[in-house]
Formats: C-alpha cells, structure tokens, sequence
C-alpha cells in the first residue's frame, strides 16, 4: 500500500519522503524529528492503531496534519476518522486537495514529557488481552481479540479502581475503564459507541465487576453498542479523568502506553487529519 500511495502521489506532482523504520520507538523518533524539521507538509503513516498512535505523537500540537492509510488488523482509528478502505488513489486524492480537519486527541503529561492517544485508552481485561494477543500472531482482527479473551477470562479478577471525571469519582470493583475519544477497539468493538473526536470530551466506560458468565453474554453486544444498557456498564463524560489502580498498565490505541495511576486530559482540535 505504501508503494501505490507513493506511485499515485509523485504522479500528482508530490515529492515523498520515506522515514523507515524498525521499531515502534525508532518509528516514534524519527517521525517526531521530521515534523520538527520543517521539511514536510503532510506525514502519513501506513498500518493499524499502533502505527497511528506514533504519528499521533508526533503530529499533535502541530500544524502539520497526518494522514491514515489503514494497513493492519484492527484499524479502528482509522474507522473512526472515516478513511478510505482498501482505495489507495481515493486518499492520495485527498492528500493532494488539501483536505484536512481539526479532531481532539488524548494527552498525559509525566516527568519525561506529553504522551498523546488518539481513540480509546484502557487500564484492566484489555490490557491484560492486549498483551495476549502478541503471542498470537497467525490471528488479525477480532478473531485474534477474542482468542485473547478467551485465554485471559479464567484467570481474571475483578481490580478495585478510583476513577475521577472532572467532579464525578467512583471507587468501585470492576473489570475494565475505557477513556474514549474514538469509539471503538479491538477491531470493531463499540466500546464506547457515542465518543465523538470532535466534542471536546471523553467517554469513560467502566465495566463494574460481574462474573465470567454475564460477562460473556456482554461481550457480543460490545459489537453493536448496545451492552451500554447493561446495569453493570456506566458511562461518565469529561474532560479529565484521573485513573487509579494497583499494579495495572494502560494500553492506548492498542500500544503499551503507562502505568497506573495517570492524569489524562482531552485537548480539542489538538490533531489536524486528513480525512474525507
């Protein structure tokens, strides 16, 4: 996909820069640097939500937009800005009109500096699933998801959190938080079916403690959105979230992201994208 993209936009008249790189930090680095640089107009990043969230990283903040050419298994930011699938020339299109829009990113300041996250941040189940899914590489999508529920669900137990929406705290036994500017995870799951990248808030949906077995008659609806009815799901919205638990990390957009307890805040308008 990188090929045709490069093929289509040098036709168009563009000069393309390639910022290969070998590792999830080497790809953070250097696509920081070459914003930072001052030589590119655009920087498009090809695969899933982990390749994304580099670019995120790099391009949040600043004036130079990013563009999504989903390429992996999950691809939910992608879905969630509303890009092409599979229709190389349609985004090289957009590229060269200069279509652009300005959407809300995740931030967490810490000691070493901002950590930035475009669609849904989770601390519980699904980061223990997340780590899982590594180790099943000839799966892709939510079939590889769901193999990793199913590994984890025996051993799980319920993690006691405090969660702090702006004025709104709860302390309560549950299975996971989800803090959601985009809507969904893991392929196509509508953890948070109503998170919108352009309202300038979060969703956070924490799933209180129930047992494995309503929690499997839960997880098909998370597909739909429609396990949000369930009693033991609740939704909170905000602009800062304070999440804390012992002993838990935090994945977003599908990457290692910190650990437990993390002070996030929504910044509107932080990313622009290229988009339709």
């Amino acid at each position: 996909m990188a090929d045709r993209l490069r093929a289509h936009l040098a036709d168009a008249g563009h000069i393309v820069l390639d910022v290969p790189a070998s590792s999830a930090e080497q790809a953070r680095a250097r696509s920081r640097a070459i914003v930072r640089s001052g030589t590119i107009d655009v920087l498009a990043v090809v695969g899933g939500d982990g390749t994304v969230h580099q670019g995120v990283n790099a391009c949040a903040g600043t004036d130079i937009p990013l563009v999504v050419i989903p390429a992996g298994s999950g691809n939910d930011n992608a879905r969630s800005i509303g890009m092409p699938f599979r229709d190389v020339a349609a985004i090289a299109r957009l590229i060269t009109a200069g279509q652009t829009s300005a959407i809300d990113a995740g931030r967490s300041s810490t000691p070493l500096g901002e950590r930035w996250w475009l669609g849904v941040l989770g601390g519980g189940f699904d980061t223990l699933v997340n780590a899982r899914v590594r180790s099943l590489p000839l799966l892709h999508g939510t079939g590889r998801y769901l193999a990793g529920v199913a590994l984890e669900l025996p051993r799980f137990r319920g993690i006691p959190y405090t969660v702090q929406v702006d004025d709104q705290r709860r302390n309560t036994e549950a299975m996971l938080v989800a803090v959601a500017n985009g809507g969904s995870f893991g392929g196509g799951m509508k953890v948070c079916p109503d998170a919108s990248m352009t309202d300038g808030l979060f969703d956070v949906m924490i799933l209180h403690h129930i047992g494995r077995v309503e929690f499997l008659k839960i997880l098909p609806k998370v597909f739909s959105g429609s396990h949000v009815a369930h009693p033991a799901v609740e939704i909170l919205r905000g602009r800062r979230v304070r999440l804390q638990a012992e002993g838990i990390d935090t994945q977003a957009d599908g990457e290692d992201f910190l650990p437990l307890p993390v002070d996030l805040e929504i910044v509107p308008g932080a990313l622009r994208v290229v988009a339709p």
